[in-house]
């Protein structure tokens, strides 16, 4: 028994040790087993998880969708547009429409709308997943904005029934009864809600409308191919794409639409090439029958109003019931359509003119004049011309202000230049006026200064400074030309002034703008209103203002002042090329474009006139810009406000002409000081010396001498003092005693005195004169004829031993008189000049040492209180000396 339980123990113990030995391999490939379902396990319960969580959130967003209202989808909401007092100027998209039935539009126009907008219509379920993904692929490779994904079921969905919110919440909502729409409407419904929809221009939505507007058309079926293209493409931008307004950029649209069909199938290759070969203007209507169509007198400021909340606030105005809130001033707007009636301001034939009026401290557009012309085109909002010289502030000393800190004094010379290519630069008037300062070069318009300035701030200096204004400019077009406005394309009234307003705004761009907010239909409101931003340094802003207050007040803009208004602003004219004046026989003083833009403390106005094609505009055309200009700013502006000097600019009272600057002195003559700006910490700080209080220097050596053969006297003389290139001589003589009388006046240092008697006495007197002051004269006699023709000057030099002694004996005898000096006894006998006198030669020129010297020596010391020491020294060093 005992063998048999140790057998079983140890059978037993043997099957455990087995057991165990197995237990101990498998559990690894179990525990892998049980990994990986444990992975799969989690993802299916976080995918269950999460498809209840999407489908949770789905209908949470989906739960508070619009019906599908079919008042809402087949009947658009018009808007209403507001002034800036809140008051209602327009309500678009209220006009008569053509609604047209999907039966009455034939394939050719469904086709190119399709084709444009969603080609695989008719085969989604109102979500394309392709068209998404093709999108995508299109914004990758051409930028956002490429293509959109949308169609033509979420478009009616979107238009119709939600806000334009950009949130997952609206484009899930938007999926969502995309959806819906389709199952309660067949493909041709929806199609006929898209296509009476369809906003073309501010009278005309719906094809039906456009098709009647653009071609006189009734009936679709009268539509040719390239026409129903041109219309398919208008949507993506209506007022670009317009085909009256903007002929070459809509035929190129057209072609797009055209490729479309043919690449989709709906055209052969064959009517692709005719129909693209046909120009877009083939059909349209007349200008003047499209303009009767826009009959709005805001239509211009409307127009604008339109475009600025399609491309800010996604939406469609004509469409959508808003309410647009903008900055129009109906009292200014309504005077500026009477100037550009040209009742007020005439306006010759073939001219055109572009004015934008702007609040200066916000960019808010108050008034657009630029309809100039039937057919709606705008040249305040829609021109390119070159500047002329108005861009100088902007590309030239605003620039080097900003980078370089001139002052408004800085000088500049006027000369013969050239660009850095070599080829010559010109002034208006093939001129050069040398050196000015930059104050004057920008009032008088010179060419070659402004050159000057934008090579001094830099290239890319100048382009930074242009974009901060607006100018989007291309560095890589950015070449010297522009700084005298060759512009390659050009600008528009309402970009200069967006970029003079900065200038008058403390350096701060407000970009302009013609809509504050707009009101959904739901309530909820867009503010609209462009972010201030600093463009330039307040000193920059500052002292550009007042050098283009110096242009109106004296230089090229004086007409365009307005009485008890403070005006800045910049004239600019251009020309043709000489060749093209030569070819088409144009005036050579006529101009292509000419500009006024200018501002006060309230308003900033731009004004451009021209006229189409080779039309040149006369010396009077040319100021028609300015009068434009002062006539709208005397009708809105009631010259408050001022502009004022910030911390960072101060004022110095310089020499005019000083290069480098030096302050004018206590004494320098108010006509040779200017007073200018500049940016604190580079004034000028040393005093100019040249108008101090000093006696010019007399002349010395002056000689007389007889020329026996010419019968005249030769007088020379030299001058020793600082002064000597700004110095004249005055030229005096008397003959026998008679009295003195001017014989010459100028910087030579000899006279000749013709025809002089002989034995005659003539005593001469030579006086130095500056700008300040004059000298004691030095003199001179000459007897004509005497025996010994030599002369000697008052100036020689006496004994300083004698004179001491004189200066002594006179002091003796002023102390003997007590104070009488006026005495005959006070006059001393010793004073003569010995050396001087030589009775034995009476035809020497003798040194006038006679009494009334005398006396009028003896009269200086009692007048000098006998201070000798104080007495002028002369070129000998003794003092008292009777040479006048």
């Amino acid at each position: 028994m005992s063998d048999q339980f140790n057998s079983r123990q140890e059978r037993r113990r043997a099957q455990q040790g087995k057991s165990r030995s197995n237990t101990h391999t498998k559990p690894k490939k179990k525990k892998k087993a049980g990994l990986f379902k444990k992975i799969l396990l989690s993802i299916l319960i976080v995918g269950v998880i999460g498809l209840i969580a999407g489908g949770v959130t789905f209908a949470v967003m989906v739960a508070d969708a619009p019906s599908l209202d079919e008042a809402k989808l087949k009947t658009p909401y018009s808007s209403t547009i507001y002034d800036k007092n809140g008051k209602e100027i327009a309500e678009i998209g209220s006009e008569k429409r053509t609604y047209v039935s999907i039966k009455d539009i034939p394939d050719s126009v469904k086709n190119a709308f399709l084709a444009t907008e969603d080609a695989r219509f008719y085969d989604h379920h109102g979500v394309d997943p392709i068209r998404i993904g093709g999108a995508l692929l299109a914004n990758f490779e051409g930028g956002f904005g490429s293509e959109g994904g949308s169609t033509i079921t979420q478009q009616v969905v979107k238009n119709s029934l939600l806000s334009h919110e950009k949130t997952v919440k609206r484009k899930v909502q938007e999926v969502w009864l995309s959806f819906q729409l389709e199952r309660k409407y067949s493909k041709d419904e929806i199609l006929e809600m898209y296509l009476n929809r369809i906003y073309f221009s501010p009278q005309a939505y719906g094809v039906g409308k456009a098709a009647e507007q653009f071609y006189g058309v009734k009936d679709l079926n009268d539509l040719t191919i390239e026409q129903a293209a041109t219309l398919a493409g208008m949507p993506q931008s209506p007022n670009n794409y317009n085909p009256i307004k903007h002929p070459e950029k809509a035929e190129k649209r057209r072609n797009v639409v055209l490729s479309l069909m043919n690449k989709h199938g709906f055209i052969s290759d064959a009517d692709y090439s005719k129909a693209k070969k046909v120009s877009v203007k083939k059909g349209l209507v007349s200008a003047k029958e499209y303009a009767k169509t826009t009959s709005n007198k805001y239509n211009a400021f409307v127009e604008e109003v339109i475009d600025e909340v399609e491309s800010k606030a996604n939406v469609n105005p004509n469409t959508d019931g808003l309410k647009i809130y903008t900055t129009l001033d109906t009292d200014a707007q309504d005077y500026l359509n009477e100037l550009m009636d040209g009742d007020t301001v005439q306006l010759s034939d073939k001219m055109m003119a572009g004015l934008t009026l702007l609040d200066t401290k916000t960019g808010e557009v108050r008034a657009l004049g630029g309809n100039m012309t039937p057919g709606g085109y705008n040249y305040a909002t829609e021109i390119e011309r070159q500047p002329g010289s108005t861009i100088k502030p902007v590309l030239d000393y605003g620039p080097v202000i900003e980078n370089e800190k001139w002052s408004t004094f800085e000088q500049i010379k006027d000369e013969a230049y050239t660009y850095s290519t070599g080829t010559p630069i010109h002034n208006y008037d093939r001129g050069y006026k040398g050196w000015m300062s930059m104050r004057q070069a920008l009032a008088d318009s010179r060419n070659i200064p402004a050159l000057k300035a934008f090579q001094a701030a830099g290239k890319d200096n100048v382009g930074k400074f242009a974009n901060n204004l607006g100018l989007k400019i291309d560095s890589d077009e950015l070449v010297e030309s522009y700084a005298i406005g060759g512009f390659k394309k050009g600008v528009s009234p309402i970009q200069m002034a967006g970029a003079y307003s900065a200038f008058g705004n403390n350096g701060y761009y407000n970009e302009p703008h013609t809509v504050t907010a707009v009101e959904f239909n739901d309530g909820t409101k867009l503010d609209l209103t462009p972010e201030s931003k600093a463009a330039m340094s307040d000193y920059t802003a500052f002292m550009m203002t007042d050098m283009l207050k110096t242009a109106v007040q004296s230089g090229t803009g004086t007409a365009a002042q307005v009485s008890g208004v403070t005006v800045a602003g910049k004239t600019g004219t251009t020309n043709f090329p000489e060749s093209i004046v030569k070819e088409h026989g144009l005036n050579p003083n006529g101009a292509r474009d000419s500009w006024f833009v200018g501002y006060t403390p309230q308003y900033t106005a731009a004004v451009w006139t021209g006229k189409k094609g080779y039309n040149s505009l006369n010396t009077s055309e040319q100021q028609i810009a300015k009068l434009m200009f002062k006539k709208l700013i005397a009708n809105v502006d009631d010259g408050s406000g001022s502009f004022e000097k910030p911390d960072s600019v101060v004022e110095a009272t310089v020499l005019k002409g000083s290069n480098p600057p030096v302050l004018a002195s206590s004494n320098t003559p108010s006509d040779k000081k200017v007073t200018e700006y500049f940016v604190k910490g580079t004034q000028p700080t040393t005093v100019s010396k040249k108008y101090e209080e000093k006696d010019a220097a007399k002349p010395s050596g002056l000689s007389a001498e007889y020329d026996e053969a010419s019968k005249s006297i030769k007088l020379k003389w030299s001058y020793s003092g600082e002064d000597d290139d700004a110095v004249s001589f005055k030229v005096k003589q008397s003959v026998d005693g008679g009295e003195y009388s001017e014989v010459q006046n100028s910087s030579a240092k000899e006279a000749v005195i013709p025809n002089a008697k002989e034995g005659s006495v003539y005593k001469f007197q030579v006086t130095a004169v500056t700008e300040d002051s004059e000298s004691d004269p030095a003199s001179v006699t000459l007897q004509v004829n005497a025996p010994d023709d030599e002369s000697k000057t008052d100036d020689d030099e006496k004994n300083k031993d004698d004179e001491k002694q004189k200066a002594d004996e006179d002091k003796d005898k002023d102390k003997q008189n007590n104070g009488n000096q006026n005495q005959p006894g006070d006059q001393n006998p010793d004073n003569t000049d010995q050396n001087n006198q030589n009775p034995g030669n009476n035809n020497k020129g003798r040194d006038e040492d006679d009494t009334d010297d005398q006396n009028k020596n003896k009269d200086k010391d009692k007048d000098n209180k006998d201070n000798t020491d104080d007495q002028p020294t002369d070129s000998g060093g003794q003092t008292g000396s009777t040479s006048d």
